[in-house]
Formats: structure tokens, sequence, C-alpha cells
């Protein structure tokens, strides 16, 4: 049973939203803010931190040409199974 629970909120989370992920209190590139990376043009940065309701949020950025973030993908997960 506690398992079936994990399995149901692991496939509620994929399917949260369509379209571009928008950044969330705790984003790297939250409120607007425009973060330059000192890493090459194409590299995966990723993000992690305690969201809503204790669960764990999960942020993929991609290092533009200019040097800003722009995120890619964002997931949503448990936070005890992390710990």
């Amino acid at each position: 049973m506690k398992y079936a629970l994990i399995g149901v909120l692991f496939a509620l989370s994929a399917c949260a939203s369509a379209g571009d992920p928008q950044p969330l209190p705790g984003s790297l590139t939250y409120g607007g803010e425009v973060l330059h990376s000192p890493y090459r043009p194409g590299t995966v940065v990723k993000n992690t931190f305690l969201g809503d309701f204790g669960y764990r949020v999960f942020e993929t950025y991609v290092v533009q040409p200019d040097g800003t973030l722009k995120l890619t993908s964002q997931s949503t997960g448990p936070d005890f199974l992390w710990q």
C-alpha cells in the first residue's frame, strides 16, 4: 500500500502541467531574476529545494548562449524519500 501511494504521487507529479515550467519560490530564477552562470552554454544545472507541503522540488536548467539560466524541467516528490 505504501508503494502504491508513492507511485500515485509520482504519476500525478509527472502530469502536473503542459508547456514551460514556471519558477516557484526557491527556484534559481524565481521573481524574474536573471542569474548568470559561470558555466559554458549548453551546460545542465540541477537545483533541489523543499517546496510546499514538504515536497522536494527537482529542477533542471540549461545555460543559454548569453549566460542566463533557462528552466527546462521541474518535478516534485515526497521529501522522506531523499533524506
